[in-house]
């Protein structure tokens, strides 16, 4: 089955709010065998909404759409959708005593205007609104259906498992699972290169690379008879992917590299600290993200001058002044400092030149020094990044994750 998701709203287009909701749907669907095939946005506009209704269904079987259910003037969707598939409006009354209901609840008045949002489609299947007063709908035409969902993520969403998955596994002769492989330290063509030949030959499952800043990202896809075991077709393909990837492989769960490093001073009860300075404390606050993150990170120090570098993390004059802030020399002491001061068993320092300026032909801009300091020694990292500032500061804290890992796993780092 082939699927379009066809967002309703004015709101959408002006960039007021972000479409999270086809984003939603299109992680979700394959597991019910459908295949999103176009995302589609359209505003508060009936002429508009009918003729993007009327070119999705030329192209797929099933067009899902979002938003426009509720009881404004602009909320045109169901009524709009029902005209062009002659469709008429009738009172659904176990909608409207549910909305009264709503209404008696919270205590208020319901206003007229919100019987509206209790015609729907005649001889439509209905999806209770359990978290909002908008009922949704499924129009069945033969081969095709057109299902319409609220627009808030907090009513859209359960609304979707709970009715519309159901509604398509019940359907479906085939699901689509995949396996979610991520790569740090191997750039998207040479990824490419190393299983050019698997891609060359694929059937069932299907490969496709993602770059990202700094990673990829590998997804294999089964087509999966519903309710048999996806394995079988699955695991050959991602165990082969595995051991060419080797230790360059840091989940295969579509983990994210700040979490797998945080996962793992979780397992091994290892405590840290960081020292920053071209980052400017994006590292602390991407391991302050990670929830429970307390238990093993101790506190973290943004040191931007020379003088705070060596007050509050014992950087040397004298080694400020024969190698430069932007040093292995100055790197390995920041990174002893920090561990020193805040007595973890790991100490982290980044210290480099994110530009736009400062950078020299000695020291251009993205050359960037990262230190690790433990209780075996301390090492450092050269880095030679490219990019904006921001690209230079995203992909230097990657890197950090990635050398964290690499020291717990006891993995071989390039230096």
């Amino acid at each position: 089955m082939k699927a379009e998701i066809l967002a309703v709203g004015t709101e959408l287009l002006m960039g007021q709010i972000v479409n999270t909701n086809a984003q939603y749907i299109s992680s979700k669907l394959p597991e019910a065998g459908v295949g999103v095939y176009y995302h589609s946005v359209v505003g508060d506009n009936p002429d508009r909404l009918e003729d993007s209704l009327k070119l999705a269904l030329e192209r797929c079987d099933i067009v899902i759409t979002t938003g426009g259910l509720g009881p404004t003037q602009d909320d045109l969707t169901k009524e709009t959708i029902s005209r062009v598939c002659g469709k008429k409006l009738v009172i659904h009354e176990e909608s409207l005593n549910k909305i009264k209901n709503y209404f008696s609840r919270l205590g208020r008045q319901m206003t007229p205007n919100n019987e509206k949002q209790a015609y729907m489609p005649e001889g439509c299947i209905v999806l209770k609104n359990n978290n909002g007063t908008a009922p949704g709908c499924i129009i069945e035409m033969g081969e095709k259906a057109v299902i319409m969902l609220p627009g808030p993520p907090v009513e859209m969403k359960p609304m979707f498992l709970d009715y519309v998955m159901p509604y398509f596994k019940n359907k479906g002769a085939y699901s689509l699972k995949s396996v979610i492989l991520r790569v740090f330290g191997i750039g998207e063509s040479a990824m490419e290169t190393k299983i050019m030949d698997l891609i060359d030959g694929q059937t069932n499952p299907t490969i496709a690379t993602y770059a990202k800043e700094g990673e990829v990202t590998i997804r294999i896809t089964a087509s999966v008879p519903m309710g048999q075991s996806a394995e079988q077709i699955l695991m050959p393909v991602v165990n082969e992917i595995k051991r060419r990837t080797g230790e360059n492989l840091y989940s295969d769960k579509d983990e994210t590299l700040d979490s797998v490093a945080a996962g793992l001073l979780f397992e091994n009860n290892i405590t840290i600290a960081t020292a920053e300075s071209c980052t400017g404390g994006l590292i602390s606050e991407m391991l302050t993200d990670v929830p429970g993150i307390s238990k093993v990170f101790m506190g973290g120090a943004v040191t931007y001058s020379n003088e705070a570098k060596m007050e509050y993390l014992g950087v040397k004059e004298q080694t400020l002044k024969a190698h430069g802030a932007v040093s292995r020399e100055t790197a390995a002491e920041m990174a002893e400092g920090i561990r020193k001061r805040l007595k973890t068993d790991i100490g982290i320092s980044v210290t480099g030149i994110a530009g736009p300026g400062g950078g020299t032909d000695e020291k251009p801009v993205g050359l960037v020094y990262v230190g690790l300091s433990s209780e075996g020694g301390t090492i450092t990292k050269e880095l030679r990044l490219s990019g904006n500032r921001k690209k230079i500061r995203t992909i230097t804290a990657l890197n950090v994750f990635d050398l964290i890992r690499r020291h717990v796993l006891k993995l071989e780092i390039d230096l």
